[in-house]
């Protein structure tokens, strides 16, 4: 069948689960000769923090947004000229894999310069703000196809939504994320300050959905039994506003006696470069991913790739595809519950990496999403193609 030309749009060059998703489904349908473009918004000077093998349009923003409305807005803003500007018409698939990107497409649908757009919802978040829930709303209704990486998404847009989505999950890069040693490994460790551990790594920053106040009481728990214990915050660049939930975690850490630093108790890295992640999860001990909210938890499957343990919340989306033998559960809403998931993973023999970790990340491929995204974009030209015939 012929190529298709798609444009992947993602709201920020930050590396979060969303904008990773949209590299590496641009990498897998590049691969199966599909022209493909991303475009994100960029600020003067910013690039994306890995750059897939296509085209890649930067959307110029100005730097001085008030607030998120502010910020929301010039994004959408600057999608909207740089679509205008690489002629939107002219893709076969307009792709929005967040809101901001999902009202560019919706605002340019309206005005009758594209046919429609897909979008993906990886998960949807609560907003105070009426504007920001408005907008939310609008890049899924007004898609002309909506995707999720989950069942469980799938599902709760049908269900609360009355949004009929189809299931489309991510992969795992098992070349790119495996257990073996590299020479670069101890340099990061010296680097952030990563002692022996154990290491309970956290991927995501210090947010109030990744729940990482109750993970730190939890560690608490685990550092008075394992005195040597190290809890690895790593990555945090966001667009929304975590100052207040940053502040209480400082705090709280206070309060505990728990320092902070590198070769202390608590390391808190900020974003990394791309580059490190795999020598990241490598020198953890386990992973915790005890998020409130989660559209599927990409890195679940990276650490397992890098041969770490993960404690997973016992909550839909990681019980779609989790078992005991991938992981360990934990009550997101108990410390106890959580500490003691810890322990059991720290204490080694409880993940079936010969057996049960193999099969699930093979499950998973970018090639295998890559071809479902392929089947969902044929059917919506299929059906457009007759509407418009």
């Amino acid at each position: 069948m012929s190529a298709l030309r798609i444009a992947l749009l993602a709201h920020s060059v930050n590396p979060r689960g969303g904008v990773v998703h949209t590299l590496e489904l641009a990498a897998a349908l590049s691969t199966r000769g599909h022209e493909v473009t991303v475009i994100v918004p960029a600020a003067p000077g910013e690039t994306l923090f890995r750059l897939p093998p296509c085209r890649v349009v930067y959307a110029p923003i100005v730097l001085s947004q008030a607030n998120t409305v502010a910020m929301v807005e010039a994004r959408i803003d600057a999608f909207k000229h740089a679509l205008a500007e690489h002629d939107a018409a002219a893709f076969d698939v307009l792709h929005a894999q967040d809101s901001i990107s999902g009202n560019a497409l919706a605002e340019m649908k309206a005005e009758g310069q594209i046919r429609g757009f897909v979008r993906t919802v990886h998960h949807l978040d609560h907003f105070d703000d009426p504007r920001l829930a408005a907008w939310q709303r609008r890049a899924y209704e007004e898609a002309d196809q909506v995707l999720c990486v989950s069942e469980t998404w799938t599902r709760e847009m049908q269900r609360a939504y009355g949004i009929r989505a189809s299931t489309v999950p991510n992969g795992v890069d098992v070349t790119r994320f495996s257990s073996l040693a590299r020479a670069d490994d101890a340099n990061l460790r010296e680097r952030l300050g990563i002692g022996r551990g154990p290491i309970v790594l956290a991927v995501g920053g210090i947010e109030a959905r990744k729940n990482t106040l109750t993970l730190l009481d939890a560690f608490s728990d685990v550092h008075r039994v394992l005195p040597q214990a190290q809890l690895v915050l790593a990555g945090g660049a966001s667009l929304l506003d975590h100052d207040a939930y940053t502040r209480r975690f400082l705090q709280r850490a206070a309060d505990l006696n728990l320092s902070i630093g590198p070769h202390e108790s608590v390391v808190i890295t900020g974003p990394l470069d791309d580059a490190a992640m795999p020598a990241l999860f490598r020198s953890a001990h386990v992973l915790s991913m005890v998020s409130l909210r989660e559209g599927f938890g990409l890195v679940v499957l990276e650490a397992l790739a890098s041969g770490a343990p993960v404690v997973a919340s016992a909550i839909a989306p990681f019980t779609e595809y989790l078992d005991d033998a991938t992981c360990c559960w934990a009550d997101p809403a108990d410390v106890a519950s959580v500490a003691a998931a810890l322990l059991r993973a720290l204490s080694g023999n409880t993940i079936d990496f010969k057996h049960a970790v193999p099969a699930l990340l093979t499950r998973f491929s970018w090639a295998a999403s890559a071809r479902r995204h392929v089947e969902a974009y044929r059917q919506l030209l299929a059906r457009r193609d007759t509407i418009f015939n």
